[in-house]
């Protein structure tokens, strides 16, 4: 469960490219106006949720989107999933879902959680909107993934995957773009609890591509297209859900209604120490290492909106 095909790049990274340039101001305008303008952003902000929910249907329209809304009420007050949808042209049944929380914990901007996740999800549904994949690919901003609605009936993931389930809907998978902006160089920044800081660096340069033991051959897949695609630091893990960690994210939602999820992250509190705080601001985020992330995403989601499996 913790063999990956392939090689995690090692030493230097390569000089961006110019479109990765391009993708790295695109990000932090992302995040800078969704943590540094907006802010603390949930049901208790509602205004500031509402805000960002704004922001994130507009950016998507932009890219010439016709957006669609997911509604429902907490405690007297609306929340909304936010989607967008590249129809796929031979197998249009099949779905593949890239999706990222946008709300943030309470007293926190959540640059990193979860504004970096959005960013990215933005980027690729802005990379994919003129294009004509095999599978349909629906990008979604899910709100309530904090606590107190964390893995409740108002999960805004749980919400989505429930509703897709009783509309027959064939997710044949959801990637959780969850808390990918933070990396160190430094030896031991990395905080894994045993038994995993035993089997993963302890350096935490890498992003890693996490879920349950069930969806292991997905893992191995996405870790295999990455580490072909991007040079770049990657580990994988297909582990318990029970393990801390493994399933704290939108994935979880879906697991739940029987569709493969892996998260994509940086690995969160394990790694980040601004990590559900007032300190987790903009310019903690760094965007040139998660700009390389996010073009090696991009390729991997079209090599599988295009192979069949």
């Amino acid at each position: 469960m913790i063999r990956m095909p392939g090689h995690s790049h090692q030493g230097p990274l390569p000089p961006l490219t110019e479109e990765q340039r391009m993708l790295e101001q695109e990000l932090h305008s992302h995040v800078q106006t969704l943590a540094g303008q907006i802010g603390e952003r949930n049901v208790f902000r509602h205004d500031r949720l509402v805000m960002a929910a704004d922001y994130i249907r507009t950016t998507l329209a932009g890219a010439g989107y016709e957006v669609g809304r997911q509604t429902y009420e907490v405690g007297g007050k609306i929340c909304e999933n936010v989607e967008a949808e590249v129809r796929g042209s031979r197998r249009p049944d099949d779905i593949m879902v890239i999706g990222a929380h946008y709300d943030s914990v309470q007293g926190s901007p959540g640059a990193n959680d979860n504004a970096s996740g959005v960013a990215a999800m933005l980027a690729l549904a802005r990379a994919f909107a003129k294009t004509t994949p095999t599978r349909t690919l629906r990008f979604v901003a899910f709100t309530n993934e904090e606590p107190p609605l964390f893995q409740t009936a108002h999960m805004g993931s749980h919400v989505y995957a429930k509703h897709s389930r009783e509309r027959g809907e064939k997710i044949v998978l959801m990637l959780s773009l969850e808390t990918i902006g933070y990396y160190s160089d430094e030896p031991g920044s990395q905080h894994l609890l045993f038994p995993l800081n035993l089997i993963y660096p302890s350096t935490g340069n890498f992003i890693a591509f996490v879920s349950n033991v069930e969806n292991g051959p997905w893992v191995r897949q996405l870790v295999g297209s990455f580490r072909q695609q991007a040079q770049f630091p990657s580990e994988g893990g297909a582990l318990w859900g029970l393990i801390p960690g493994v399933g704290w994210s939108d994935h979880w939602s879906f697991w739940k209604e029987g569709f493969p999820a892996v998260m994509v992250t940086d690995t969160a509190l394990f790694r980040y120490p601004a990590y559900h705080s007032n300190a987790d601001r903009p310019e903690f985020v760094q965007y040139e290492r998660m700009a390389r992330v996010v073009s090696g995403l991009h390729a991997v989601i079209a090599e599988m909106a295009d192979t069949p499996r």
